[in-house]
């Protein structure tokens, strides 16, 4: 009886652990393979730059971004004119700060 509670045990502790490990999807990907801005995975803004909702200069423009702010390089893309364009994500508090504000989007280099 208490062979098979120790096993349960193990076994269901195991199942809930061991796949925090595994990468989701199967697929594991390493942020050394896009090698833009010197590897940097922020960037602090030096001018006021337009947050876009996709990456061309027509979409949506969804803020203003202010000199300083603090932004995390999510992806680059390079645009029908050989225009670099970086998505991103602003730095916040998630459990303070409104939950309809907008965090990503897209801004060219």
């Amino acid at each position: 009886m208490i062979n098979n509670v120790l096993k349960n045990f193990c076994l269901i502790t195991f199942a809930l652990i061991a796949p925090i490990t595994l990468p989701a999807g199967g697929i594991q990907k390493s942020f050394n393979q896009n090698k833009f801005l010197n590897n940097s995975n922020e960037i602090i803004l030096s001018s006021n730059t337009h947050l876009y909702s996709c990456p061309e200069i027509c979409a949506k423009e969804l803020l203003v971004l202010d000199v300083g702010t603090t932004l995390s390089v999510l992806r680059n893309w390079k645009g029908s004119k050989n225009e670099t364009w970086v998505r991103v994500e602003l730095a916040t508090n998630k459990f303070l700060d409104d939950p309809n504000k907008i965090l990503k989007g897209w801004i060219k280099m």
